[in-house]
């Protein structure tokens, strides 16, 4: 196993947020959400929206869905953007979030070098990984409990694999989805992506990038984001007003067509579904 330094920047960033914020002379919503979609551009389409048509500025920290959580559970943050169901609603369950709506989907691939040496290609979720596993061939995982890393770990334990992190094919980055692609293609290793995330790789490569989609398709990778107002309760300066105006309009019919029609190279980085 091998494991790339975490840096702690994540109370630095959030301080540097919040202080901004404070400084601004409109209502500022701030939020916690993922780096996938950071990484695509998503929210820097949607923030002058928002800021359009409500008034309110939105800023963001973006963090591992874990570290979201955390932050929410801190009162740090006044909603999330996440993509890990069964952590946000224990989230709510356990008094933290409240409001949680889901708005929006991809899925997540298997992507390797094109030779795949594993030979995983057209292989179920559950097949490809004990490929990987059996074979010892190079896996890049973001180890950093993010929506992707728990997914991850749940698709190992399907698989029958126990313990991937102690293998030495097994790479821990502790870094952001399109840094863990870029150490995986260094390393000439498979990893998981959210299609979103990839698709902003291929971008940045000029569609022409080293790491190719190997597995796809297969029902286990769905992918669900959605917004998770933070529980106001004992903490007064929480805008919880805010959060529930950014919910409703991240799942209105115009905002949720914004959604659908963005894209890099020609395809489509999520499927609006507000509920």
């Amino acid at each position: 196993m091998v494991r790339f330094l975490k840096i702690p920047v994540m109370a630095v960033l959030v301080i540097a947020v919040a202080i901004s914020a404070s400084f601004a002379g409109e209502p500022v919503l701030l939020m916690a959400t993922t780096t996938s979609t950071d990484n695509t551009g998503l929210l820097d389409v949607l923030a002058p929206e928002f800021l359009k048509d409500t008034g309110i500025e939105l800023r963001w920290v973006s963090v591992g869905t874990g570290k979201a959580l955390e932050l929410g559970k801190n009162r740090d943050v006044d909603v999330l953007l996440v993509h890990a169901p069964d952590l946000e609603k224990e989230f709510v369950e356990d008094g933290y979030g409240v409001n949680r709506r889901e708005f929006m989907y991809n899925d997540f691939v298997i992507i390797g070098p094109a030779r795949d040496s594993a030979k995983i290609r057209g292989k179920s979720v559950k097949d490809a990984l004990r490929a990987i596993s059996e074979g010892n061939h190079s896996f890049a995982s973001r180890g950093d409990m993010s929506g992707t890393h728990v997914m991850e770990l749940g698709l190992w334990e399907m698989a029958g694999i126990k313990q991937p992190e102690k293998e030495k094919w097994y790479i821990q980055t502790g870094q952001g989805m399109l840094n863990t692609i870029t150490i995986a293609a260094e390393r000439g290793a498979y990893t998981l992506t959210d299609r979103g995330t990839f698709i902003k790789y291929e971008d940045n490569q000029q569609g022409n990038p080293p790491l190719v989609i190997i597995v796809e398709g297969d029902n286990q990778l769905f992918n669900q984001y959605s917004v998770v107002a933070v529980n106001p309760i004992g903490a007064q300066h929480i805008h919880y007003d805010l959060a529930l105006r950014f919910s409703d309009w991240i799942r209105s019919v115009r905002v949720q067509k914004i959604i659908g029609d963005f894209n890099l190279l020609g395809k489509t980085l999520f499927v609006p579904d507000a509920k």
